[in-house]
């Protein structure tokens, strides 16, 4: 996933964003980052990952988080949304 793709689909809060807003504003929690523009709490899809994001910025060592590509995480989105995984909000990214 590059940073200027869409983490959190609900709300279209890139990569980018939550990078920037863990560096800037190191927030204490993982659940802290739904302050960063909603990310987490439309439809749940992006919890893990942001959650990943999260542990990698407050790690000793300067590890990465492993995201799957764009196209990739889109579709396991859809799958998790269609399998009544969560219900993204009107003006979601749309599930294809």
């Amino acid at each position: 996933m590059e940073l200027d793709d869409e983490l959190c689909l609900c709300f279209h809060v890139t990569k980018r964003k939550v990078v920037n807003y863990l560096r800037i504003e190191q927030p204490r929690s993982a659940s802290q980052l739904s302050d960063c523009h909603g990310a987490g709490t439309g439809c749940g899809w992006c919890r893990a990952y942001l959650k990943r994001l999260f542990d990698a910025a407050n790690a000793s060592t300067s590890s990465k988080a492993e995201l799957p590509t764009a196209d990739d995480y889109a579709r396991q989105r859809a799958e998790y949304v269609k399998a009544g995984g969560g219900a993204p909000p009107a003006g979601a990214t749309p599930i294809e």
